[in-house]
Parts: structure tokens; C-alpha cells; sequence
């Protein structure tokens, strides 16, 4: 394979209010891992390089402030940073509230069968269900994170 035909690495990048409790909510969603910048985090802060004021105790650890991300626990992370090189969420603090509809949003497939379940799994970790559809090509759930972003159980 060429240089040019090497896929472009990315993530998914989310405004959020309070992008820790949003990072935690989609973490449990998706049986995800919480990335645990923590470590990098207190070496800049010991180091002088980054204020106080860009970083809060979440879960009791040192994090970023308007910045926290989730990782496949299967994909590989940088140890230092905590961060992850694979499937990734990010979630970014922004001051204006959400407005409209998603132009982008995820579409979780449980399994064959699962989607009912999962639904109520998702539903206690404080998603709330927007309507159900029913279509020629199938059946799925949408319905809202904590923050309001759609997204879709097949």
C-alpha cells in the first residue's frame, strides 16, 4: 500500500455542556473505556505549562477541563498520555446549548434480537427514547443521549 492509500486515522468529535458526565454516559453506552489523561495532566501542571484553571478532578483524577474522551478498550493507547490511537470519542465543552437536529449520529447494533434490552440498558444510564420506527427495511430506536444528541438502536 502507498503512503497515499494509508487510511486517514480519526475520531468523532462531540460538543458537549459537561463533556465528563457525557464521556461517562457513552463509556457505559458502549462498553468503552474512559481515556485517564491524569498522568500527562499532572506533569504539565508540575511543569508549569498548562494552568490551573484548564484542568478539575473528575472521578478523582486530574483531567482536562473542557476536554474527555472515550476509547475501545481493545485498541491501543499511548501509556503516557492516556490517550487512545484507535476507535475514539471525543468530547469537547462549548458554551451554546444544542439547537437542532444531528447531522451526524451513531447507530448502535446490539445483536439480533437485543435491541429491545439494550434500549432499557441505555434508557437507565439516562438516554431517553425519542420514537420507535418501524420501515420496509427494518426496525430501530431512536433516541436521545443526556445532552440531547441522537442516535439510533438497530
Amino acid at each position: 500500500m502507498t503512503e497515499s492509500a494509508v487510511p486517514v486515522h480519526w475520531k468523532l468529535v462531540v460538543d458537549a455542556a459537561d463533556p465528563h458526565a457525557l464521556a461517562d454516559f457513552w463509556a457505559a453506552a458502549l462498553r468503552y473505556v474512559p481515556e485517564d489523561n491524569g498522568p500527562l495532566v499532572e506533569k504539565l501542571l508540575s511543569a508549569g505549562v498548562v494552568p490551573a484553571e484548564a484542568t478539575l478532578e473528575w472521578r478523582g483524577r486530574a483531567a482536562w477541563r473542557n476536554l474527555a474522551a472515550v476509547r475501545h478498550p481493545e485498541d491501543p493507547h499511548d501509556e503516557e498520555s492516556g490517550t487512545g490511537l484507535g476507535r475514539r470519542l471525543l468530547f469537547q465543552r462549548v458554551p451554546e446549548p444544542k439547537t437542532g437536529k444531528n447531522r451526524l449520529h451513531l447507530d448502535l447494533h446490539p445483536g439480533n434480537g437485543a435491541r429491545e434490552a439494550e434500549v432499557e440498558r441505555l434508557t437507565a444510564l439516562g438516554a431517553r427514547v425519542l420514537r420507535e420506527v418501524r420501515e420496509q427495511g427494518g426496525a430501530w430506536t431512536v433516541m436521545y443521549d443526556p445532552e440531547g444528541n441522537e442516535f439510533c438502536v438497530h
